[in-house]
């Protein structure tokens, strides 16, 4: 178990606090658990308060103790309610903010309209870019716990391969999987930004369930097993001669990976062995073209333009009716992080140690879904694999 260390969170604070400044805010306050986790180090219950300069004070309601032992930040004090913040200002010499920012990508209304009370007549900005912004290029330490993600679910793609047989449910494989997961050390929770985005350890489905389509902001869905889940593993068999999906997530140590592998009992039929073999080339494509300085919508309107050449423009990232408008998402802390490779983003480009998963998928309804995913690190040269397992499709 690592303790995020002071020079992180001091790297990240100053990095914040620089882009509030061609913000002109303030002040930040944050509260969500992945925000917190990142500029803090812990996850207990509080709000963290981030100046234009000098000091954050992190305040915790539950549990100060154990906030105390995980966060390095010099300022850490127990607090009851928002209503004694302004008090904790002044105790800290700090004044209060004219103009301050909060989450309001993820912060609930009631809470938000509470913390605006606190504040007075202080003018509330969104500083939910400015967070995603600084959150979006790792740092060597991040990326070497990314590294330990993906030796996690590359065990998962190998035991995949010892346990999968015919007529055992997907569900059941998932269950074998997670497993093996949990035992290499997965935190058990993949954390995501978007609202009511829902994810356990992945998605593993087979067959005509991996072309299923659900509510989820993905390409593939799967049928799960009751109404309330709605993704993922149901009760249906694995047959012969159909995909077998490992679109998993490691988590170690607060951060993710992403990566999709195919599998399958005595081959797959030629359509299908050939659409994973153009979604390979399409990933081969990306990787000609990105490049720090690379336009992130640009990336995505060029991989889409070559897997319609192929043929596949009409299954593309989702069932017909059903496609999803990326093929790439950062990922870090959070599943859905900075940046996107995704259609209308061109004014962002890519900086160097982003980190992303880029997933081309093909889904043919009724007949099953193929593709590849990979999580990948920019690097002055182009980009640079955190998820390693063997691409080929695997026959067993």
């Amino acid at each position: 178990m690592r303790i995020t260390p002071l020079a992180e969170l001091e790297r990240r604070i100053q990095s914040l606090q620089g882009q509030m400044g061609h913000a002109d805010l303030d002040a930040v306050l944050m509260v969500q658990n992945a925000d917190l986790f990142y500029f803090t180090g812990s996850i207990q219950q509080g709000a963290l308060y981030v100046p234009a300069a000098g000091e954050p004070l992190y305040m915790v309601r539950k549990d100060y103790t154990r906030a105390r032992m995980e966060c390095g930040l010099k300022e850490v004090v127990p607090f009851r309610s928002p209503k004694d913040i302004p008090g904790i200002l002044a105790d800290f010499s700090r004044q209060m903010p004219k103009k301050i920012g909060f989450e309001l990508d993820v912060l609930p209304v009631a809470i938000f309209q509470r913390l605006q009370k606190v504040f007075g007549d202080a003018e509330t900005s969104d500083a939910s870019h400015l967070i995603r912004t600084v959150r979006a290029v790792k740092s060597d330490y991040e990326i070497e716990i990314m590294k330990d993600a993906a030796l996690m679910v590359d065990r998962v793609c190998q035991r995949a391969k010892e346990v999968i047989r015919v007529g055992m449910t997907d569900l059941e494989l998932a269950a074998e999987l997670e497993f093996a997961a949990r035992k290499l050390g997965h935190q058990g929770i993949t954390r995501m930004r978007g609202f009511n985005s829902e994810l356990f350890f992945g998605h593993i489905f087979s067959g005509a369930d991996s072309a299923a389509p659900a509510f989820l902001d993905a390409p593939l869905g799967g049928i799960g097993v009751n109404p309330s889940i709605g993704q993922g593993a149901s009760y249906k068999r694995i047959e012969p001669n159909q995909p077998i999906i490992v679109d998993f997530a490691g988590a170690f140590d607060g951060y993710l990976v992403d990566q999709t592998r195919v599998f399958c009992i005595d081959g797959l039929p030629e359509e299908l062995v050939r659409a994973y073999d153009d979604m390979v080339a399409v990933e081969m494509r990306l990787k000609e073209l990105a490049r720090p300085g690379a336009v992130w919508g640009e990336l995505y309107d060029a991989c889409c333009a070559y897997a319609a050449e192929l043929g596949h423009k009409e299954h593309f990232m989702g069932a017909p009716g059903a496609q999803v408008s990326f093929i790439g998402h950062g990922i870090g802390v959070e599943i859905d992080e900075y940046p996107f490779i995704a259609r209308g983003f061109k004014d962002q480009v890519l900086e160097e140690k982003m980190t992303f998963a880029f997933e081309p998928k093909v889904v043919y309804p009724g007949l099953g879904a193929v593709g590849v995913e990979n999580t990948f690190w920019v690097a002055p040269e182009g980009l640079k694999h955190l998820t390693f397992t063997s691409e080929e499709l695997v026959v067993l």
